[in-house]
């Protein structure tokens, strides 16, 4: 892994709270830093800020909706073409467990939002980035989770009975941990190394205020435990933190059966979008 300041970093959802932070702290690093948004102006700003705290220009601007996942494929298009190599890629970007009026959303798809959001948008774009990641080894993938995590019910995974936004959260996180488990026994000896993490519980950000919690910790803490996987010097992968200490996460993360389960439903599940986009 090369240190700060000769990398290219890739962080979804990097033009408010977490994302924000550790794309201006890497820049200041002197990383090459692809901020990812969906609003040009927020996008913008921080390309900004960056430019402002650094003197140069060492951020670039990539915009997609991941709640579209036919976005995600043009978003791993529009990387390949900007940089022949990539560093880090810090699967970031979400939405939290305030649904309006609590209500089941779903994609033209029909896959439920927090789940495309969440995981299955960061599985896509981390498969359609992999060659560039195997290719620029050692390299890094960091899935930003949460400590917040339910079993995943593969008969009704899209929670069409029954729907709980909380609940919704909750398996999309898991789902993280589980595809990082897999995708760590599947790099190895290539290079890759992938963990994920819990950063800090109730980070005062957009996505916690929409749920109506006061915040517990401050970006600064959650940014400070991400940036500690990014910047690692030892060789670790295939483990999930809670802040900065190695943790358990919920058991199916460790069933083998319930993760195979899960690449199949993801695939199943790209298979209308990847179509359409491809």
């Amino acid at each position: 892994m090369t240190g700060p300041g000769r990398r290219t970093v890739l962080i979804t959802g990097s033009t408010d709270g977490m994302g924000r932070w550790l794309a201006l702290r890497l820049a200041e690093a002197g990383d090459r830093v692809l901020i990812h948004g969906r609003h040009e102006g927020r996008a913008q700003e921080v390309r900004r800020q960056v430019r402002e705290a650094t003197g140069e220009d060492r951020a670039e601007v990539l915009l997609a909706d991941l709640a579209e996942l036919p976005e995600v494929d043009r978003l791993a298009d529009e990387v390949a073409a900007r940089t022949d190599r990539l560093d880090v890629l810090v699967n970031n970007a979400g939405i939290g467990g305030a649904s309006p009026g609590g209500r089941r959303q779903v994609d033209a798809f029909g896959v439920e939002r927090r789940f495309a959001v969440n995981y299955l948008a960061g599985y896509r774009l981390t498969r359609r980035l992999l060659p560039l990641l195997i290719g620029s080894a050692p390299s890094r993938i960091v899935n930003v989770a949460s400590a917040g995590q339910h079993a995943i019910d593969f008969a009704d995974p899209m929670l069409a009975a029954g729907y709980d936004a909380t609940r919704a959260y909750s398996q999309s996180k898991l789902a993280q941990i589980m595809f990082t488990f897999d995708l760590a026994e599947e790099l190895r000896g290539t290079g890759v190394t992938v963990d994920a993490l819990h950063p800090a519980t109730f980070m005062d950000t957009t996505m916690v205020r929409e749920v109506g919690v006061s915040p517990w910790s401050t970006v600064e803490e959650g940014g400070v435990a991400t940036l500690r996987l990014i910047n690692a010097a030892d060789p670790g992968s295939g483990r999930y933190f809670n802040g900065l200490d190695e943790a358990w996460a919920d058991r199916q993360a460790y069933d083998p059966e319930a993760r195979r389960k899960l690449r199949e439903l993801s695939d199943h599940l790209l298979a209308g979008p990847a179509g359409a986009g491809h």
